[in-house]
């Protein structure tokens, strides 16, 4: 996710392995789709050339435009129903909602996103490119790839004539990097009218689906106090700067990694000229929880320590935004998808693991709506939100076929809501 304010460091997601399960049964390979998916794969790179070679960072509204545009003539093609929805923020691109109907029981939700976390410019510098292993190229796995796996099952559905659904819809949606504000009732709306929901995420390395994931919340730090001349009368100013670094000291008290809450800072900003005590100065944390009763306990931890001031005639307030992705818990309906992914994977002679980790995704939205949501089923990669990153060609085929199949197996028997 992007701040507005300086960045200080990245922060890696490091996959968290779920205690192994019990490997379900295989299911039987479907040759025909097994065939289509292998046949499906020179386009399907193509097209992926084609959207990361577009700009597309989260606030680039016409480079959102153009990867969006493209993505909407496949599905229109395909019989899909295409809506262009005004995002829920300024300064975005519409959203995409793309809805088939078909004639069985499931009703499926797909969900991407097709912004990035990378500023204009950033394909000039390193475009899309390919080895014998890995594709590489700003936004290629999160989640331009997992976008273009879901309109190429959906493309070998059409061809296959498969129509055992109640309706498909597939959200396109431009910022998830952002977490969502552009597209939070939208979603709600979706997952209303939704049996299962099917997140494009990238997979994480080797070979894994996404199970849980932490919810994501912004907190900010504002200190306010009183400027002076730095020269000729400091003593009258209250250096805000100066607060500010004692809050940050005070707040060192929660974790930086693991599986559990983690709290980093992320952005400061304070200062405006070298002559002046500063009178602001605000710092941004990235907070990770587990559980949704995480985050008022963190809050409490922070708004005590802001009530001891190292400078005195100083102002401390804690904030963070009423929206924020809540988590992935670990939940029965999760579990009962990943057992059906496993075992069509297992039919190709393949294994999935289950996993989680620390970056946060719309699939949340879904299970707080109260519908099953599986997550990172787009090719496996890694080094995202990075110059490094990239996807594992050895994980393209095998995930849309993976994908292409749990869309039929979800249309033919619809798993229960969860409440």
């Amino acid at each position: 996710m992007r701040f507005k304010f300086i960045a200080l460091a990245g922060v890696a997601a490091a996959v968290l392995a779920q205690p192994a399960q019990a490997a379900p049964k295989p299911a039987p390979k479907d040759a025909k789709v097994w065939a289509a998916t292998e046949a499906a794969r020179p386009a399907q790179l193509k097209l992926l050339q084609e959207v990361v070679d577009i700009d597309s960072g989260t606030g680039d509204v016409e480079g959102g435009r153009k990867v969006a545009a493209i993505f909407r003539q496949r599905l229109a093609a395909l019989g899909f129903d295409i809506q262009s929805v005004k995002a829920e923020a300024d300064g975005l691109p519409d959203n995409t909602v793309a809805t088939l109907k078909g004639t069985g029981k499931g009703r499926i939700l797909l969900i991407g996103h097709l912004d990035t976390v990378f500023g204009p410019g950033t394909v000039a510098r390193r475009a899309f490119r390919a080895d014998a292993d890995k594709a590489y190229g700003p936004g290629v796995g999160d989640e331009k790839g997992g976008v273009v796996e879901g309109i190429m099952a959906m493309q070998i559905l059409h061809d296959l004539g498969f129509k055992d659904f109640k309706q498909i819809v597939f959200l396109i949606e431009t910022s998830e990097e952002g977490g969502s504000p552009g597209a939070q009732d939208l979603i709600r709306k979706l997952v209303a009218d939704a049996d299962a929901e099917l997140n494009l995420e990238p997979g994480d390395t080797p070979d894994v689906m996404t199970v849980w994931r932490k919810g994501a919340v912004a907190v900010h730090i504002d200190v306010h106090g009183r400027a002076a001349h730095a020269g000729v009368a400091p003593q009258e100013g209250r250096n805000a700067a100066v607060e500010l670094v004692h809050q940050i000291t005070a707040d060192d008290v929660f974790p930086k990694t693991g599986d559990g809450v983690t709290f980093n800072l992320t952005g400061l900003k304070g200062g405006t000229r070298d002559n002046i005590i500063p009178e602001d100065a605000s710092a941004t944390y990235s907070l990770r929880i587990r559980e949704k009763s995480d985050l008022p306990k963190v809050i409490a931890t922070l708004e005590k320590n802001a009530q001891t001031h190292a400078v005195p005639d100083t102002t401390v307030t804690i904030s963070h935004p009423a929206r924020f992705f809540p988590p992935l818990a670990s939940n029965p309906g999760t579990d009962a998808l990943a057992e059906r992914a496993e075992a069509i994977y297992g039919g190709i002679g393949k294994t999935i693991a289950r996993g989680g980790n620390g970056g946060a995704s719309e699939s949340a939205l879904a299970y707080e709506g109260g519908i099953p949501a599986l997550d990172g089923l787009g090719p496996a990669g890694g080094g995202f939100h990075s110059d490094k990153e990239y996807i594992l060609l050895n994980t393209v085929t095998p995930r849309l076929y993976l994908l292409t199949k749990l869309v039929e197996d979800l249309g033919r028997q619809p798993p229960a809501r969860l409440r």
